[in-house]
């Protein structure tokens, strides 16, 4: 796909940035271990406040025991093309710091930074990793016995790409790379004055 056809940089920065998307259509081809292994190797890396590193990652192969479990958790709309990924994947977050269990206020941002470097080893690697939050958070902590101490944060769907034809008509007219708001709609000088 011609990603500068969808994505106009207003600065120059590394590409892994502007070539990463949320594509929904997979193949349904599993996905090796070390594929895997890789991915949350690049989310150990994010950084954390006090490097209380927050972030946790539970997971489903789509072969594994746990599939219909990590499955039954999502919307109807995100089944629809969440089943052929090759791994369903849980981000959580501890809500205190490891040193002294006090509250970390930065618990999600760090677990943010987590999720976007899984993201971009994902997209540099050919897969397709779609983060969503279109799933049944409380359902998520009970069926995945998340202690009170962490927080449910999202869900990611990682596979292999695959056909856009392959996916329904009304998802199909989504399948492109999204536009970014413009720098001056993000970033200011100076006291806050957004919209």
């Amino acid at each position: 796909m011609d990603i500068d056809r969808y994505r106009q940089l207003s600065a120059d920065v590394d590409a892994i940035f502007p070539r990463r998307w949320s594509p929904r259509a997979m193949t349904g081809e599993e996905i090796s271990a070390e594929t895997l292994k890789s991915l949350f190797e690049a989310a150990r890396w994010a950084p954390s406040s006090n490097n209380n590193q927050p972030w946790r990652f539970l997971y489903a192969r789509s072969n594994s025991e746990h599939w219909p479990t990590f499955f039954s958790l999502l919307r109807e709309s995100n089944k629809v093309w969440a089943a052929k990924a090759a791994v369903l994947i849980v981000v959580i977050s501890k809500t205190t710091f490891d040193s002294n269990e006090k509250p970390s206020r930065t618990h999600s941002y760090d677990a943010g930074a987590a999720w976007e470097n899984l993201a971009l080893q994902g997209s540099g690697m050919g897969l397709v990793v779609h983060g969503m939050q279109g799933f049944d958070y409380d359902l998520a902590r009970k069926l995945l016995d998340v202690p009170d101490l962490y927080q449910v944060e999202a869900m990611i769907a990682v596979g292999k790409p695959g056909n856009a034809e392959d996916l329904p008509e009304s998802l199909r007219e989504r399948e492109f790379p999204s536009g970014r708001k413009g720098l001056s709609e993000i970033a200011a000088e100076g006291p806050f004055r957004f919209r």
